[in-house]
């Protein structure tokens, strides 16, 4: 427990704020909490035993040296062998990609001019693109807050049930039901009953957004200034992320569209489908009404997968 950054403490507070408020809404008697650890070095690699868990994936190599190793000191691409030889990202930074060993490689200077922009697999290299693995992220900072979330859940003066994901994969299982995130939520911990009723086939997702950044200057990938933004958030009334529905009486987007809108100061403001594209643009506010007004989190409702 103890201290955790704000990107992880983030996340143990959306679970906080959730519990208050269903409990609000709903008789919460106990809380079920699946108290996983993942061991991200097995998930790398299934073969690891031994000393291998005292000792980091670079141990005793420096990264160009590892790479040399690992591609036999020539270009993954071309094949050269006995030229100079550059670290390169087989999925460009610019476009996603990282700075993780996984998607390090060795290119000599054509190759690595030739390829420019392009993931590996573009450059007709998937083999060499395969080798980049998932990243882990999401079961580090499981790793690093499921204590901190379960103090909270404590706190709270529920009974808290603590479940294995070796046992909600059993009761899920057992009960017949698909592997998805809200039917194993149903099958946490031994509480788990014989039988589900489901009332609803619908589930509502909830994502958190946060409530806007303190930076007012948005860059391009060079780090040069490529916009501003405003220095208030709310629009004759709107802010960037309400659910809205506008009527729109004639012109191109003439109809009834729903979604989040996007602000300017100017009236003119976009309205975004449940997937985040624009659906409609430079609709005047006039022709805008408020559904539901953001509160850092975005609400999509989806079908159950129920047979």
């Amino acid at each position: 427990m103890g201290w955790l950054p704000s990107s992880l403490e983030s996340r143990v507070q959306n679970i906080q704020t959730w519990v208050n408020r269903l409990k609000k809404l709903c008789p919460i008697g106990y809380i079920s909490y699946e108290n996983a650890k993942f061991d991200t070095q097995l998930m790398r690699n299934p073969e690891i035993n031994g000393v291998e868990y005292q000792q980091g994936t670079l141990q005793g190599y420096e990264v160009r040296e590892y790479l040399l190793e690992k591609f036999g000191r020539k270009c993954c691409y071309c094949g050269k062998e006995n030229v100079p030889l550059e670290v390169e990202h087989i999925i460009p930074k610019s476009r996603g990609g990282t700075d993780r060993v996984d998607n390090l490689c060795l290119a000599c200077h054509d190759c690595n001019q030739r390829k420019g922009s392009k993931t590996a697999e573009e450059f007709g290299y998937p083999h060499i693109q395969k080798q980049v693995k998932e990243s882990l992220k999401d079961a580090s900072a499981i790793n690093s807050t499921r204590w901190k979330a379960y103090e909270v859940l404590k706190q709270t003066g529920l009974d808290v049930e603590c479940g294995t994901g070796a046992r909600t994969k059993m009761n899920r299982i057992r009960l017949d039901l698909p592997k998805t995130h809200y039917f194993d939520a149903c099958c946490v911990g031994e509480s788990t009953t014989n039988h589900l009723y489901f009332k609803t086939k619908e589930v509502l997702f909830i994502k958190a957004k946060g409530r806007g950044s303190r930076s007012r200057t948005n860059l391009d990938r060079y780090g040069f200034p490529r916009g501003y933004l405003a220095r208030q958030k709310f629009f004759f009334v709107f802010q960037t992320g309400d659910m809205v529905k506008a009527v729109v009486p004639r012109g191109k987007y003439q109809g009834v569209w729903f979604g989040e809108v996007a602000c300017r100061k100017t009236g003119s403001f976009d309205i975004k489908g449940k997937d985040g594209k624009r659906i409609a643009q430079g609709i005047n506010y006039r022709y805008v009404q408020v559904i539901q007004r953001f509160d850092g989190y975005t609400y999509r409702r989806e079908g159950m997968n129920i047979a």
